[in-house]
């Protein structure tokens, strides 16, 4: 049953126009499933591993200019932002002053060029779903495009796989859920399918920043591209520390077999191995999804794979619609592209701040970095003012979506600068001007708003109409 799944797999990409390098990855990605392959990777085979920090790292100002002459941008900017209950690029989302996450990347950009006197293409992998309404939010930037290069590239589709046989779904009531992104992994499966990756090295350039479009602290940085020219690695990653937050995310370690740098995702650990994922005194960093990557050995390792970079396998199980458990499971068949570390020698990793890390992925991101936590200066750099970064956790039915967020905070988002928490139980309305002072949880009542200069304070709070505690 599986080799007529394949089959009937490779039709329906065929004939929805997908690139043939990527019918041939997914089909290597197939066979590992009609083999048993799970992707798991057991705590018994690796162990933790230590980095170097930017923070102690010495690049000479030449260094770093040279280096970022020679560098391209690309922004993953696939994600629709769906769990916010948002259907179009998540990208699109205001930050602040009216400008979105791709308005602040744009002018990252453009001030960059101007500062080093660099070509600096920026690149958008977008999908299917997205390219439309990047492409016209973009068009205001005019000297953005660089001559040769294009804006962006899409990444693939594939078919989801029904999980009791392995064969490709059909929804005939909503066909697009029959299909799924191959995960961040078919970075380079596309950037080969649609020949980027040979026009980036024959205009010259030798390095790729790639990052995703919802992290304003992922900037194409001089002085990181000027620490992985000068390195000698074929790619690298930003690593952070962990912190609680976190706990239920992947890590990197290092193989014992080979010696090999790995990334390991959630979906790739036992359930057995739950308490070490968890354990940040064990495996300390995990990823930014920032990384390096030199443009001819990357070139190099996928033509001497037939284009199949061959990346740890994902098996993602979900529903055919993601948002109704009644309907029938499914297998995603994901990669990670910063699993892409484990394929080259030399690869190095290198620990950043966390103001290289600022990815929104809930409101309550959202609502810190709309915030005054950040200023954001004439270079559009993020630049955290507060003390520290507080914790944010608001009520998931009435903040999760974005619309029923925004309805909440009509003036916007309230002071956060001097805040260390702010939990929010039920329906909470905030009105212009509200300071967050230490410690604060607003406890869930009848419908409540909290007044225009209201100071909410571990101290005292006051909230105008309804209960605050420490």
């Amino acid at each position: 049953m599986g080799s007529a799944g394949l089959n009937r797999a490779r039709e329906k990409m065929a004939s929805a126009g997908v690139d043939e390098v990527a019918i041939e990855t997914f089909a290597h990605y197939y066979r590992l499933l009609e083999h048993g392959e799970t992707g798991m990777i057991p705590e018994s085979t690796i162990e933790p591993v230590e980095m170097e920090r930017l923070a102690d790292v010495e690049v000479s100002g030449e260094d770093a200019a040279a280096a970022i002459q020679r560098t391209a941008v690309i922004k993953l900017n696939g994600g629709l932002g769906t769990s916010m209950g948002m259907d179009r690029a998540k990208s699109l989302l205001c930050v602040r002053r009216g400008l979105s996450f791709l308005d602040i990347i744009a002018r990252q950009v453009l001030h960059l060029r101007k500062e080093y006197d660099a070509t600096l293409p920026l690149i958008f992998m977008d999908s299917f779903r997205t390219s439309a309404d990047t492409m016209e939010a973009l068009a205001r930037y005019s000297d953005l495009p660089v001559e040769g290069l294009p804006l962006e590239f899409l990444q693939n589709k594939e078919p989801k796989l029904l999980a009791k046989d392995l064969s490709p779904v059909s929804w005939p009531k909503d066909p697009d859920l029959e299909w799924c992104p191959p995960g961040h992994g078919d970075l380079y499966t596309a950037l080969r399918g649609t020949g980027l990756l040979d026009r980036l090295i024959e205009a010259g350039y030798e390095r790729v920043f790639v990052s995703n479009s919802d992290n304003l602290g992922a900037v194409p940085d001089a002085r990181v591209a000027g620490w992985f020219a000068t390195s000698g690695a074929p790619f690298a990653i930003e690593a952070v520390r962990r912190t609680p937050s976190d706990r239920k995310g992947g890590h990197f370690a290092r193989r014992k077999s080979d010696g090999r740098i790995v990334l390991r995702e959630t979906a790739q650990t036992l359930p057995e191995d739950a308490a070490a994922l968890a354990d940040l005194d064990r495996h300390k960093f995990c990823s930014t999804n920032n990384l390096w990557f030199d443009l001819a050995a990357m070139k190099h390792a996928l033509d001497v794979r037939q284009g199949i970079l061959g990346l740890p396998l994902i098996r993602n199980v979900k529903n055919v619609d993601p948002g109704d458990g009644s309907t029938p499971e499914v297998i995603q068949v994901e990669t990670a592209m910063g699993a892409a570390i484990e394929v080259f020698e030399g690869s190095r990793l290198i620990e950043v701040g966390r103001d290289r890390f600022v990815p929104v992925k809930t409101t309550n991101d959202l609502l810190v970095l709309r915030s005054d936590v950040y200023d954001i200066g004439k270079d559009f750099v993020l630049d955290q003012v507060s003390v520290e970064l507080p914790y944010v956790e608001l009520d998931d039915h009435h903040y999760k979506l974005v619309g029923e967020f925004d309805k909440r905070f009509p003036e916007g988002a309230p002071s956060m600068r001097k805040a260390t928490a702010l939990r929010v139980e039920g329906d909470w309305t905030f009105g212009k001007g509200v300071e967050v002072i230490g410690e604060v949880s607003l406890e869930a009542s009848s419908a409540q708003r909290v007044g225009p200069g209201a100071v909410l304070s571990d101290q005292a709070e006051t909230p105008a109409g309804g209960s605050a505690h420490a």
